[in-house]
């Protein structure tokens, strides 16, 4: 007999409806955006605001991933003492609201950053070696991509952990008794095995922070959110202004999510070969 193989779903089956209707929502926000000139306005006045928000999305996200991958790996040291360290500074970290922490930050932590910076080089800002440290010179940009660095490093480090317990003790071991150092166990073996999974997580603590990003707003940071605030303020355009606020971050998260479900399937795909 005649073996039939089966059919594959029709395109009209496999559309993803949810990605139709995002794109038409795009369209028309495009659509207005040219057409309008309400909206044109708007867009050209916060268009400047994007680069803002990716610049601290970006460089926040970068610090804290380091940060946190080393947080990890202190929390999954054999060693008690840099384990309890890591588990408190995560405990404690996840446990601030991160507007709260933003606040703490700038108005807090800063002063007392650059009054240390002062006393320890106290004797050569005498002697005019190095000029003294002014609470003024640390910008509010860098303040908030501290705070957003301290506050995802936690929530990063928990996602590294998991990744890192899911291998499997039994191919660590295999992999040390062959003569591999720390290092290259880890180069070699976890940390690619450990990298598919955490993936999608990190991807989606990414896309969160370009959300929470409109935080840094409250200190004055010329984003997206803060622009759009001192726009509608002015011209009273609220609805037509949060309308090009809401397109703007709309547009950078879907695109991002969508990066991160490719890089999940190329990576799959990867693995089953």
């Amino acid at each position: 007999m005649k073996s039939h193989s089966p059919r594959r779903p029709s395109l009209f089956v496999r559309l993803p409806y949810w990605l139709l209707a995002i794109l038409l929502l795009f369209v028309l926000g495009l659509w207005a955006i040219t057409s309008d000139q309400t909206y044109s306005g708007i867009f050209r006045t916060l268009s400047g605001g994007v680069l803002t928000t990716l610049w601290v999305t970006f460089f926040a996200f970068f610090a804290a991933t380091i940060l946190g991958l080393l947080i990890a790996l202190a929390r999954t040291s054999g060693i008690r003492m840099l384990r309890e360290i890591a588990t408190f500074y995560v405990e404690i970290i996840r446990g601030i609201p991160i507007l709260v922490f933003l606040f703490y930050v700038a108005f807090v932590a800063a002063p007392a950053m650059v009054a240390g910076f002062n006393w320890a080089l106290a004797p050569l800002i005498e002697w005019g070696w190095v000029p003294a440290a002014s609470i003024r010179g640390f910008d509010f940009v860098w303040r908030a991509i501290f705070a957003l660095t301290i506050c995802y490093s936690a929530f990063i480090a928990e996602i590294f952990r998991a990744g890192i317990e899911a291998v499997g003790r039994g191919q660590i071991e295999a992999a040390r008794s062959l003569g591999l150092s720390r290092w290259h166990c880890f180069r070699f073996i976890i940390f690619p095995q450990a990298l598919r999974m955490i993936l999608p997580p990190l991807g989606n603590d990414f896309v969160s922070m370009v959300k929470d990003s409109a935080l840094v707003s409250a200190l004055g940071v010329q984003d997206i959110t803060q622009l759009g605030k001192l726009s509608a303020a002015s011209s009273f355009l609220f609805f037509e202004t949060y309308n090009v606020v809401a397109f703007l971050y709309l547009t950078m998260t879907i695109s991002l999510s969508l990066l991160v479900r490719w890089l999940e399937k190329v990576m799959d795909g990867r693995v089953k070969r």
